[in-house]
């Protein structure tokens, strides 16, 4: 009789017998399939994307960055508001001119990426909480154009006839605005109905200010989006089904018709904010946004245009983050796009 089972040595090498395996197996029968759901796929498609994977990583690390600007500050040992060069420990940061001395914007162990020129303020600071502002400002922005946008989509491209009608002049009359002349014109407006004009505008109203002005004209794409989403979902079948058996308005909604648009409004959502960067940069380089001492991109960008010929370094930094960030994000919401919708593969 043969033995399942032989011993070599001392026991620990077993081997089983080919038949005995084959009755088991039949008798467990075949494997069945793991499913897995639309998250995990859209993951698992998304992890073989080098190209978004390396642009999360990029886009996560400018958000920590940000998020950590104080302790980094610290923990440098600068802050991006103290003119160095008038402390008596840096006697020699700027020349005759009020430019920096030594090469390279005055680069040194000191100080990392040089000092600006006229007030000899810390460049990587300032360039750190340049990018906090920045983006603490764009991530609000987004948050309320694309809940704005999705609201008014949604009512218009539901309930269809007058109220649709209504919603689609609405949002008509907010798109015929310039957005970069209403920005310009309206951000002192905004500003002197919180403060008098002979007193100094606070940090946190400028940027309330910024925020409602940009709110106000930066919902309707994604609204237009939505609403023609939202019409071609109406009439399907299981919209229909929902319908027949009494589900209220809000119940097809939210469980029929919105997680079939999550795709081009998260999608939308990863271009509107680096848009919201570079008018929020905008902006300050033009003088109605955020002023000294607040350290911010467009106003570093203002200072590196007037001091570019005797200074180049001190445009290239911001220059190269804000770049660097907003091709990031755009390669991100191409990379999220095709791992919703893989037909839309570039």
């Amino acid at each position: 009789m043969t033995s399942p089972t032989k011993a070599e040595g001392s026991g620990a090498t077993v081997a089983l017998d080919p038949e005995l395996v084959a009755a088991v197996e039949a008798a467990e029968g075949p494997k069945q399939p793991e499913g897995r759901s639309p998250g995990q796929l859209m993951w698992q498609r998304f992890r073989r994307d080098r190209t978004g994977v390396v642009s999360a990583c990029v886009v996560i690390f400018f958000f920590l960055v940000a998020a950590l600007a104080p302790v980094i500050a610290k923990l440098y040992g600068k802050n991006p508001y103290t003119l160095y060069a008038q402390e008596p420990e840096y006697p020699f940061l700027l020349d005759d001119f009020a430019m920096p001395t030594g090469s390279f914007g005055g680069m040194s162990g000191e100080f990392w990426m040089g000092v600006e020129p006229k007030l000899g303020r810390d460049v990587f600071t300032m360039l750190v909480y340049g990018m906090r502002t920045s983006l603490y400002i764009a991530v609000i922005l987004t948050v309320l154009c694309v809940t704005t946008g999705v609201i008014v989509g949604l009512i218009g491209g539901y309930f269809g006839g007058r109220v649709d009608y209504w919603v689609g002049r609405v949002t008509d009359f907010f798109l015929a605005f310039p957005q970069q002349l209403f920005f310009i014109a309206f951000m002192p407006v905004v500003t002197a109905m919180f403060v008098s004009p002979q007193d100094e505008t606070p940090t946190y109203l400028r940027a309330l200010a910024i925020i409602l002005v940009m709110w106000f004209l930066g919902w309707m794409g994604l609204a237009r989006l939505v609403r023609s989403s939202v019409l071609s979902l109406a009439d399907r079948e299981f919209v229909e089904a929902a319908k027949v058996s009494g589900a209220s308005p809000w119940r097809i909604v939210r469980k029929e018709i919105l997680p079939n648009i999550v795709t081009p409004i998260l999608v939308q959502a990863t271009y509107i904010l680096p848009s919201t960067i570079l008018s929020i940069a905008f902006l300050s380089y033009i003088g109605v946004g955020f002023v000294e001492p607040t350290p911010d991109w467009g106003r570093m960008f203002k200072i590196g245009t007037d001091v570019y010929e005797q200074d180049p370094m001190f445009l290239l930094f911001p220059g190269a983050a804000l770049v660097i960030f907003v091709l990031a994000f755009n390669l991100l919401g191409d990379s999220v796009r095709d791992a919703f919708d893989p037909k839309t593969g570039r």
